[in-house]
């Protein structure tokens, strides 16, 4: 009975061995160059939408901030409204009243409006 076991799975091992040789048929998308073209695409999209605009507002901002000079009137990130009184490194002395001044970090300033510029009215 072992022995006809056994010759019935040396059998059928010898018929599965030509299938298993043969492997997976090959993927219908195609290999790998076929995908990194397809994903070429989505990484320029991304580039162009998301990481380059980041990049020139950043570079704004910071050539913004390296150009404040006394006089200025800036908006800083909490909301104040002040103009600049000293100016150093990495802070700026703003006066927001009379006899009231506040030091704020100088990357803290998100809107810079000169002296001469006028203020945009609420229409």
């Amino acid at each position: 009975m072992s022995a006809r076991f056994l010759t019935l799975g040396l059998i059928s091992a010898a018929l599965a061995l030509p299938a298993i040789a043969q492997g997976a048929p090959a993927s219908p998308g195609g290999g790998l160059m076929m995908q990194l073209v397809m994903f070429l695409p989505l990484i320029l999209i991304f580039y162009f939408l998301l990481i380059r605009p980041q990049q020139q507002r950043a570079k704004k901002h910071t050539e913004m901030v390296s150009n404040i000079k006394r006089g200025d009137t800036v908006v800083t990130s909490g909301g104040l409204i002040g103009k600049v009184n000293k100016v150093s490194d990495t802070e700026i002395s703003l006066d927001l009243a009379e006899n009231v001044r506040v030091r704020v970090i100088k990357s803290m300033v998100i809107e810079v409006r000169n002296k001469a510029e006028p203020v945009p009215a609420n229409d």
